[in-house]
């Protein structure tokens, strides 16, 4: 059985940074795809960033371009996500997810519990 913890997350100002961590256990993950999801309080979920398993391709979502930077270590079977210049509006739970393929959001099968990401005005 697959598990995925997310850390990093905590309440930051505006412009701050954050660094997101996801271990994975009872498998290794090199060869899926894993990907940052958020969801915000009555919306739904969405992804911010997306990796590749082979060959380490990524994807950003348009909003987060620029700012986030999605990374993993396969020896450590831990994905990465640096966030930079955080916004308000990046106020969500942040989900880590592994599965088939970057896209979409159905071919993840396996999901974290989430860590809170608070940024303050």
């Amino acid at each position: 059985q697959v598990q995925l913890v997310e850390s990093g997350g905590g309440l930051v100002h505006a412009g701050g940074a954050l660094r997101l961590s996801c271990v994975a256990s009872g498998r290794s993950l090199s060869g899926y795809a894993m990907g940052w999801f958020r969801q915000a309080t009555g919306k739904e979920r969405e992804v911010v960033a997306a990796i590749s398993g082979i060959g380490g391709g990524s994807y950003y979502a348009d909003s987060v371009k620029g700012r986030f930077t999605i990374s993993r270590d396969n020896a450590k079977n831990t994905l990465y996500l640096e966030m930079s210049s955080l916004k308000p509006e990046g106020t969500a739970v942040y989900y880590c997810a592994a599965g088939e393929a970057v896209a979409p959001l159905s071919a993840y099968d396996y999901w974290g519990q989430g860590t809170q990401v608070t940024v303050s005005t």
